[in-house]
């Protein structure tokens, strides 16, 4: 079995180590903005199997297939990554004091089998209200400048979001919990505690993990 991650996201490379297997990078060349489904949790599932569909015929036979997007929704409207720093203030003026959604597809083909496995992660997030001063002083380091919504919820200095009740690693960008669940139905064990190394790792006291797991 080979593990391929289809992203070249540094987060979600961070949190699939947690699986204790090997894995691999395979980037997967798309145009995600062909994608417009108006429904955010069918969006994110038909982007990622878009992304794991074109890296699916240049990974090995054995191969298990993972692919993930993330979007965030205020309103009914997609909050995506920022063209700059004005379009990054304004989304952050937009979410500050609020809850909004982070829906997280994932899409795994089991090339051995052929079977394709989704799922979706849907999640509550309520931020706090920070000021435009700390906005300004978090867009200065540039973090938020490459991610949905324009902000990360782990972010150490800025600390965007208060009273959090959801899947912490679903808002990173690969709930942990949801994956292990979809290798299963694909075939796959995972032996490690997933939910205690997903927990340590984000120093996080997780309170959904059942509902997801069973």
């Amino acid at each position: 079995m080979t593990l391929i991650l289809a992203s070249g996201s540094p987060r979600r490379q961070e949190l699939i180590k947690l699986l204790g297997q090997p894995w691999q990078v395979m980037v997967a060349d798309v145009d995600e903005s062909s994608v417009d489904h108006p429904d955010p949790a069918v969006n994110v599932i038909q982007t990622a199997a878009l992304k794991a569909e074109a890296v699916s015929p240049h990974a090995p036979p054995d191969a298990i297939i993972i692919a993930a997007d993330t979007i965030v929704v205020l309103d009914n409207q997609v909050l995506g990554k920022p063209s700059g720093p004005e379009e990054a203030k304004t989304a952050l003026q937009q979410l500050r004091g609020r809850t909004h959604q982070v829906f997280t597809g994932l899409t795994i083909i089991n090339k051995t089998t052929g079977q394709t496995v989704n799922d979706v992660a849907e999640i509550k997030v309520p931020m706090r209200a920070y000021t435009d001063q700390e906005i300004d002083a978090y867009i200065a380091t540039g973090d938020p400048l490459d991610k949905a919504g324009s902000y990360a919820i782990q972010h150490d200095g800025f600390h965007p979001v208060i009273n959090f009740g959801g899947c912490f690693a679903g808002v990173v960008g690969l709930p942990l919990c949801h994956l292990v669940r979809s290798l299963r139905k694909s075939g796959i064990s995972i032996q490690i505690d997933i939910v205690a190394a997903c927990q340590a790792h984000h120093h996080y006291d997780c309170p959904v993990f059942e509902s997801i797991l069973g």
